[in-house]
């Protein structure tokens, strides 16, 4: 038992254990979260009255708060348990997150103020800004996630100074731009699903057809996206490394850039193709079973977009960050990390609280349960 636990305890485990967890916190945002902006993206295109739109936003509004909370918990396992990702990406992604920080701003403000007068100007002003808190994060994630497929241009010098040596513009470039639709179709669908099983009648069919649309666009641009990286865009691959028991430098190690670099992982273990099948099939799944039993879609559709954001991490590991501008520079999780020490006491924590969470959120979504309709939106009781 004692020797069990020493294994779990060492360096080497806790980094790959945080790595699952980040990735576990980055899946949780986007199905719990996902929804959320999803359906404030589809907010202008579903509903076509006041009280229409009320109904789409009653079937937010009470969870929206704790679903972020998963955003906040990600970008804390950065902080914390990979404090070198969290100075590069920030540093280089500062604009773009910036940008996400203004859009999520609007949507708190957008729920309690939205209701404050009854006045067509003011309520479509707030509409537009739900729309926008919904899309530009939902857009940008997906951007973030093409760059760092191709490699972001930051290098260390000799005492360990980050350089960042891009612009807010060279994020926005193709490949990155196509990622950005499928991260935006996928949770426009995901909210599409969502809707279906929150709405009745009317609106419950024209999220039928947009979850159609957003579906659509999402494989194609999902296996548009795959074919560029197979052929278009190189990957990295570790030639020499420090150890991954060693503490964190790296600058310790030698990295080459080469075609089909991103795809040697599933080429060594074919099993793993079945994650991007997964999400294929997620969808599909989703699709067919929206109508008469939109739980389960639900739960499809969530699994497609976990099998997403697995892929892309599956695909990189162990990098976390490349770099394009000096590539042995590029981090990955074994060398990227806080102490042992503090591996060890977030992992103690994380062990502890992450199950309330997850308890909480159930029991939330439970109390919650059930449609929401224009009657109830015409009444008294309801806040949004």
């Amino acid at each position: 038992m004692s020797d069990t636990v020493a294994l779990l305890m060492s360096y080497e485990t806790l980094r790959l254990i945080w790595w699952l967890f980040l990735g576990l916190l980055l899946i949780g945002f986007a199905v719990m979260d996902g929804f959320d902006l999803g359906v404030a993206v589809l907010l202008p295109v579903i509903a076509r009255s006041d009280d229409e739109r009320r109904v789409l936003i009653n079937t937010i509004g009470p969870t929206w708060e704790g679903n972020q909370v998963w955003f906040v918990l990600g970008g804390g396992a950065i902080f914390a348990a990979f404090p070198l990702i969290y100075a590069a990406a920030f540093s280089g992604f500062f604009v773009a997150l910036i940008l996400v920080l203004f859009a999520l701003i609007l949507r708190p403000v957008g729920f309690d103020y939205r209701s404050k007068l009854n006045d067509p100007r003011w309520r479509s002003l707030w509409d537009s800004c739900l729309f926008i808190g919904g899309l530009v994060p939902a857009f940008l994630f997906g951007v973030a996630f093409g760059n760092l497929l191709q490699g972001v241009p930051f290098r260390y010098d000799e005492v360990l100074r980050v350089h960042y040596e891009g612009s807010f513009l060279g994020l926005l470039n193709p490949f990155a731009l196509l990622v950005g639709a499928v991260s935006l179709s996928l949770l426009v669908m995901h909210g599409a699903v969502f809707l279906q099983l929150k709405t009745v009648e009317t609106l419950r069919q024209r999220a039928r057809r947009w979850q159609g649309i957003a579906a659509l666009v999402y494989v194609a641009s999902f296996a548009l996206a795959g074919i560029w990286v197979a052929y278009g865009i190189d990957g990295y691959r570790i030639i020499t490394f420090g150890g991954t028991a060693a503490p964190s430098n790296p600058l310790a190690k030698s990295v080459v850039v080469e075609a089909g670099a991103w795809f040697a992982n599933f080429h060594a273990r074919p099993l793993l193709w079945l994650v991007p099948a997964a999400a294929f099939a997620g969808v599909f799944a989703a699709w067919r079973l929206a109508p008469r039993r939109p739980g389960i879609a639900f739960v499809a559709s969530a699994t497609a977009v976990g099998a997403t954001i697995l892929t892309a991490g599956t695909a990189m590991f162990p990098f976390m960050l490349p770099s394009s501008l000096a590539p042995a520079h590029s981090l990955t999780l074994w060398d990227s990390t806080s102490s042992l020490l503090t591996l060890r006491w977030m992992f103690c924590m994380t062990v502890v609280f992450l199950p309330l969470i997850v308890c909480y959120t159930g029991w939330v979504f439970r109390v919650m349960r059930g449609p929401v309709t224009l009657e109830q939106v015409s009444g008294s009781n309801v806040h949004y």
